[in-house]
């Protein structure tokens, strides 16, 4: 890896401290939509020994696409690739969640209300993928499906979310932020709507009809007035 260094190759190890791979919202979350994944579970162990002692040396987040070496008996090369959110889907998810978001910290810190995090991390319409949509390969000798290889570097991911949450929606190949200004854009449609309404009725309704009282008509005297008039003619 030093050599990797010497020759300008970017290097990005897994580092973890202590027993959790994953602490915050989106690595958490990563790492459970992970472990639902049955046909990988017999390989999963292994995968998060090698993440926690540090085997997976360098692990690069591109879009649709992950480039990671781990270490083993020798350096392998594992390439992990991730299909794009499809447009449809992207478009459900700002819709599903707007207005229930308030900023672009408060997306990428997890917090939200539960029922905006079930929708994004949802398999199969929301933002984490399904087994089918992941393809590997690992230059391991290993004939399996998934080596423990590419199961560290599984895990390496929810690791680097805890640290990147914004690399899930590069993964995923959708804007993070497009979420937000339609969250923001509905809420702001909301109030104008409110505002209109409120207008709507200063302009439509009359001022006695509003408030239910009557008044007397600019041209006439006052009552007041006419009865003072009348004493002072008398006198």
């Amino acid at each position: 890896m030093a050599k990797r260094k010497k020759q300008g190759h970017a290097v990005s190890p897994v580092l973890i401290t202590g027993r959790a791979i994953t602490t915050t919202f989106w690595g958490k979350s990563w790492c459970t939509n992970l472990e639902n994944y049955s046909d990988y579970e017999n390989r999963l162990p292994r995968g998060r020994t090698y993440a926690r002692n540090g085997s997976v040396v360098d692990l690069q987040i591109n879009k649709g696409e992950v480039l990671a070496i781990v270490s083993g008996s020798s350096l392998y090369s594992v390439k992990v690739k991730v299909e794009a959110v499809p447009q449809s889907r992207w478009s459900s998810i700002c819709k599903d969640v707007a207005g229930a978001i308030d900023s672009l910290v408060e997306l990428l810190q997890g917090t939200f209300s539960k029922g905006v995090m079930d929708r994004l991390c949802l398999q199969e319409t929301g933002l984490f993928p399904s087994p089918k949509q992941i393809k590997f390969s690992c230059s391991c000798p290993d004939s399996a499906s998934m080596c423990k290889h590419i199961a560290a570097v599984l895990y390496g991911i929810g690791a680097r979310l805890d640290d990147e949450p914004a690399l899930l929606f590069k993964l995923r190949t959708v804007d993070e932020t497009h979420l937000v200004a339609q969250a923001i854009n509905v809420t702001s449609l909301v109030g104008e709507k409110k505002s209109k309404s409120r207008a709507r009725i200063s302009e439509d309704t009359e001022l006695p009809d509003l408030f239910g009282i009557e008044l007397a008509p600019s041209a006439k005297v006052p009552k007041s007035k006419a009865a003072k008039a009348k004493v002072t003619k008398r006198r």
